[in-house]
């Protein structure tokens, strides 16, 4: 005969207070007539939440209104700054007023043998923390619209950034005169014109650079000749400290167009330099060139490109060997964290929980964190990311490991113990058997972590294509950085496909 499992149905116990009590319990202390209502569970979470929003609200209130050391200037203030903290000073009156009024009508159901107290005060609760969240997180949703435009471009280099991909080496003609800055007694002889060869001609061949307060610097004539009379010529200075840099006048780089002999003639201002200290004092060689590209070599991988792909190998390995080194180092001690493994006596039940603290204490601190502590301990790389990610693959792939041992069929485990096999037997005949396909699934889930962490540990230095990612958006370097994005994007869905099919097969 089969056996039916028949619900006993336990009598609803009436409530401790009468109605009238507790909604009067409820004024005093939020939640407190529900629970003499016997609503335990109900009574505890309207509590926890009311002090919670309360204390979430005087703290906003505060924050908007801290300039101000008087009570009511502080609120009026707080108001003023932030119009929806009225709004939800409002609605947690309202929700005092509804727990009160709840904590009658829940005493009178719980006499009357009834367990249905209703779901709104709950959902008005969620939207009193829903306002709060609103609030605190600083949503602005038409500085979102509104600022779109400007972020377009951004967007659009980094979802498109393949012009970044493509290099074409430039060959560039740089013909250069010295200028002398302050002018001497002997002066700089000035260039005379050449026949077939390139060339410019400065006069004067001395000068002095703007001043900072706007006072302009010597104008400069500059002649030239033999050029390539289809290109631009651009106008660049070297100065003294051997910075180069674009000539710029009325906030326009100064180029010129050569005419049909390739030749060209321009006027420019000596611009203003910071000169160094140690050359102060000294007579100071400026150099005036003319730039012209000549010709544009054949398309080839720039090397933003080429060094996406060596980080995102390195990223890849990373990931590789953090999930090897935590495959092999989670499994002995996975089977210390499985508790119907660890149950036998007080000693293995001992080890089980420190085990467990253990664990949970290790996962707890993010792999960034670790990463930071790791390079603390062996410096920049992908050393230190691989220590970070493996630290943190122990124990979660430890937890997730006990916990598929936890729950496989114990038949198999009794009918081995029945046959006298030790602990150690009991595990190989009985355990490993029946957690294969789910310790593949979880080592193959872990490994997607990893790859996707350790591009974000490479913000701190645990190597990576994350730390070329955080130098080219600290560059502004958008178009670089899309090319790392797609390239993280792209490896994280061949991952996906493989470990969908390796599942499949172990399945």
């Amino acid at each position: 005969m089969k056996k039916q499992n028949m619900k006993v149905k336990i009598p609803q116990k009436p409530s401790l207070v009468p109605p009238f009590v507790a909604s009067i319990f409820s004024a005093i202390i939020p939640g407190l007539g529900q629970i003499l209502a016997r609503a335990y569970s109900r009574g505890l979470i309207i509590l926890s939440s009311f002090l919670t929003i309360g204390g979430l609200l005087a703290w906003r209130i505060y924050e908007q209104g801290r300039r101000y050391q008087d009570i009511k200037t502080m609120i009026s203030k707080a108001f003023q700054f932030s119009p929806i903290l009225q709004i939800i000073t409002i609605l947690f009156a309202l929700l005092y007023i509804w727990i009160i009024i709840d904590a009658y009508f829940t005493a009178k159901k719980s006499n009357t043998g009834s367990r249905s107290y209703g779901t709104g005060l709950i959902f008005f609760v969620l939207a009193v923390f829903f306002l709060l969240g609103w609030q605190i997180g600083d949503i602005n949703v038409g500085d979102f619209f509104s600022q779109a435009d400007t972020a377009l471009p951004t967007i659009g280099r980094l979802m498109w950034p393949w012009e970044k991909a493509i290099d074409r080496p430039e060959e560039i003609l740089t013909i250069s005169a010295d200028v002398l800055s302050p002018c001497q007694e002997e002066e700089i002889p000035i260039v005379e014109a050449l026949e077939d060869e390139a060339y410019i001609s400065i006069s004067p061949t001395c000068g002095n650079p703007t001043e900072v307060d706007g006072t302009p610097g010597t104008e400069f004539t500059i002649v030239g000749g033999n050029f390539n009379k289809d290109v631009e010529i651009e106008i660049w200075w070297k100065d003294p400290n051997g910075n180069e840099f674009r000539q710029r006048q009325e906030g326009e780089y100064v180029k010129v167009m050569p005419d049909a002999d390739g030749n060209f003639q321009v006027k420019i201002v000596m611009p203003y330099r910071i000169i160094s200290s140690t050359i102060a004092d000294e007579n100071k060689i400026w150099e005036i060139q003319a730039r012209q590209l000549l010709s544009v070599g054949e398309a080839q991988l720039s090397e933003e490109f080429t060094l996406a792909v060596e980080k995102m190998i390195e990223t890849i390995i990373i990931g590789m060997m953090a999930t090897l080194f935590g495959v092999v180092l989670s499994i002995p001690i996975s089977f210390l964290a499985a508790k119907n493994l660890m149950s036998e006596n007080f000693l293995t039940k001992a080890i089980y929980y420190i085990v467990r603290t253990i664990l949970n204490v290790i996962r707890s601190i993010e792999p960034l964190i670790w990463a930071i502590i790791a390079t603390i301990v062996v410096g920049l790389g992908p050393f230190a990311g691989i220590i970070a990610l493996t630290v943190h693959s122990i124990a979660a792939l430890a937890k997730m490991y006990s916990e598929a041992i936890e729950g496989i069929d114990e038949g198999p485990i009794e009918a081995i113990q029945a046959t006298g096999a030790n602990w150690l037997q009991t595990i190989v005949y009985a355990v490993i058997p029946q957690i294969i396909p789910p310790f593949v699934s979880f080592t193959i889930y872990r490994w997607d972590i990893n790859i996707r962490m350790s591009t974000v540990i490479g913000f701190v230095g645990g190597g990576g294509i994350g730390f070329l990612l955080q130098q080219w958006i600290r560059l502004l370097d958008y178009r670089a950085a899309g090319i790392a994005v797609w390239f993280i994007a792209i490896t994280v869905m061949i991952l996906d496909y493989a470990s969908a099919e390796i599942r499949e097969k172990y399945n």
